[in-house]
């Protein structure tokens, strides 16, 4: 337990020292008005006290990822733990706040149009199209397993297809009323269960602190496989939202037009990522700990769905109440994110559209369409959906890094703090389509019976971090004027 006491105290010391340094490079202004002073229109755009907004951006950040993925994901090893610390301070986070800066600074446009001002006009619609299809899908795939869990706590005639549809209207309200209504009312209590959760599984952890090796014990891929699932780069798309997540940048958004000073955006956007990453620390340590090792959750996992993991762990060591009270803070992680997802694709669609959402009618003949594609796909199997979101999503975040470091350099602050994440996520991104089961390297072997080289699809990564690496170097030297060095930091 100490490498993971450790590990918990560097995620908790990086907000107070990365994070501030961030908030510096690029220059929160206390001064300047925000989105909601200017377009308050009683529906996206409503003033909300600041610890309101925290907890909506943490809840709709912290879906299955830092849960289920942390769990699946710690069998690539004590890896894992690093990617969690480190992947949260230097990437997840930094992504996080600067989109949600972005927004802040652009009357609280969706992520399509933040990027595309940056990267053009093809990039800006290849992205409203790309982005409102990841929502929607976002959307579906968040239904299944809370539905699962709600079922195993409910009597037999409340089935896994009747919470779906309760679940299900509940984002069609999220999605239609006004954010205060219902989304800022439910969160506080959504929140409460789901920091009870993560509280209780902490100290309950301690607790069994016996079970638990140290990261330096063990320091190997677990997987049953290895060869077939390489660290590099399946790790750091298995473990998404408890590390970086292209998902979050479409949420910051909805928060930007909440805020009512930018002196809170660093709490609001670093610190929701940095209070994921300990969730996700947390459940990868609780899955190894009650499972009595790497083997023993591998066992446990090959026998029954994280899902089940949970509700075991929760109520083993918090008892019958505490484990209601945890099971329904996992349960309400993912409908926190599926129903702004949606709300969130009604906004992207809204705004390429120039659709002004004051009136119901407006958001209804944005939203059902949605609402249509979404039920569509949720008639899809949950094992491919899951597949293919996992990487869009990273693309997403690729996407997101490149506009905020080609914004960086435009104002003359210091591009390394995105740089050094972006090319590292488009490395890992590219690698994993080509070599993944559900990548390029699978469409390949189906048509033409030609498998993709992991050693290959490694060399395609790089090769794309190395092209735009020289296409990056191009733009600073045809830039008008002369940038500073990248160690000048932005005075706040």
């Amino acid at each position: 337990m100490l490498s993971f006491s450790i590990a918990l105290i560097i995620l908790i010391a990086g907000y107070f020292t990365y994070g501030k340094f961030v908030s510096r490079v690029f220059g929160q202004d206390a001064s300047r008005p925000t989105p909601v002073t200017r377009h308050a229109d009683g529906v996206d755009f409503v003033e909300l006290p600041t610890w309101k907004v925290f907890l909506i951006q943490f809840l709709n950040i912290a879906g299955l990822g830092p849960i289920f993925g942390a769990i699946m994901g710690v069998m690539f090893g004590p890896a894992a733990f690093l990617w969690i610390v480190f992947g949260t301070i230097f990437a997840g986070a930094v992504h996080d706040y600067l989109s949600g800066m972005l927004s802040l600074r652009n009357d609280g446009a969706s992520l399509p149009e933040i990027v595309g001002n940056q990267l053009g006009t093809g990039i800006k619609n290849t992205m409203r199209i790309f982005s409102l299809l990841l929502m929607i899908l976002v959307g579906a795939v968040f239904v299944y397993n809370p539905a699962d869990l709600l079922a195993m706590l409910t009597p037999e005639s409340l089935d896994r297809m009747f919470w779906i549809v309760v679940i299900f209207a509940y984002y069609m309200l999220a999605t239609l009323l006004p954010i205060d209504k219902l989304i800022g009312k439910l969160y506080p209590l959504f929140g409460f269960a789901l920091l009870f959760m993560a509280v209780g599984i902490l100290v309950a952890l301690y607790a069994h602190s016996s079970a638990m090796p140290e990261i330096w014990s063990e320091f190997y891929n677990h997987k049953p496989n290895p060869e077939a699932s390489p660290i590099f780069p399946m790790m750091f798309v298995s473990i998404a939202c408890g590390a970086i997540s292209g998902f979050h940048a479409t949420q910051s958004p909805m928060m930007a037009r909440c805020l009512k000073n930018e002196k809170h955006a660093r709490p609001v956007f670093y610190g929701a990522m940095v209070t994921e990453g300990i969730v996700a620390l947390i459940w990868a340590a609780a899955a190894i700990a009650f499972t009595g090792g790497y083997d023993g959750l591998q066992n446990f996992l090959g026998n029954g769905s994280p899902a089940i993991l949970v509700n075991s762990v929760s109520k083993s060591w918090l008892g019958t109440v505490g484990g209601i009270l945890a099971v329904l803070g996992v349960i309400a992680a993912p409908i926190t994110s599926g129903d702004t997802a949606l709300r969130s694709a009604r906004l992207i669609a809204a705004d390429f559209m120039g659709v002004k959402q004051r009136k119901i009618v407006k958001r209804l003949m944005i939203s059902l369409p949605i609402f249509a594609v979404c039920f569509v796909i949720m008639l899809l199997p949950y094992e491919a959906l899951w597949r293919y979101f996992a990487w869009c999503n990273q693309v997403l975040a690729v996407f997101t890094l490149w506009a905020v470091t080609v914004y960086l350099a435009k104002e003359h602050k210091l591009y390394l703090i995105t740089l050094i994440p972006a090319l590292f996520m488009t490395a890992v991104t590219v690698t994993y389509i080509f070599f993944a089961p559900e990548g390029f390297g699978a469409i390949t072997d189906n048509l033409w019976g030609i498998s993709i080289a992991y050693e290959w699809a490694l060399a395609i990564g790089l090769g794309t971090s190395a092209l735009l690496l020289m296409l990056f170097v191009r733009f600073l030297r045809l830039t008008p004027r002369k940038l500073p060095i990248p160690n000048q930091v932005a005075e706040s």
